[in-house]
């Protein structure tokens, strides 16, 4: 059987492995959650790009939606309210106003249906910092 000094020198010869390890342990959980946090970011930017391209097109889209369905509908007014003009021009101006308005209508409608359901901003990048979570917490 080994003596207290005997056991006291042996542990001692044990511990720099151990701190070694333990060392390189750390350095490597440190790493690990450096690069999570790289992942995380590196999607961030990807969604955030995309959100951001994705919204100039809708925009300039728009835009010319919006010229060109306005020259249609000012065109068909007035082809509308010219071909009534000798017999029921003010029926026809009526008319062509209310289906103006129902068309705004209809339209305000559907954008604000669009807008609702649109995705959440940076869903993806939300989703895996959960996913993240919720894996260290089960590692516990």
């Amino acid at each position: 059987m080994l003596s207290p000094e005997a056991m006291s020198d042996a542990s001692e010869a044990e511990r720099p492995p151990l701190a070694m390890g333990l060392l390189r342990s750390v350095g490597n959980l440190a790493a690990t959650l450096v690069g999570i946090a790289h992942t995380r970011l590196q999607l961030l930017t990807t969604e955030l790009q995309e959100e951001v391209q994705r919204a100039a097109q809708l925009l300039l889209w728009m835009a010319i939606a919006l010229l060109a369905g306005m020259l249609a509908v000012f065109l068909g007014a007035l082809t509308v309210i010219f071909y009534f003009w000798d017999t029921h021009r003010l029926l026809a101006s009526l008319l062509v106003t209310g289906s103006l308005f129902a068309f705004a209508a209809i339209a305000v409608a559907v954008m604000l249906s669009k807008l609702r359901a649109k995705p959440q901003l940076l869903d993806a990048t939300l989703t895996e910092l959960k996913r993240d979570h919720d894996h260290l917490r089960s590692a516990e």
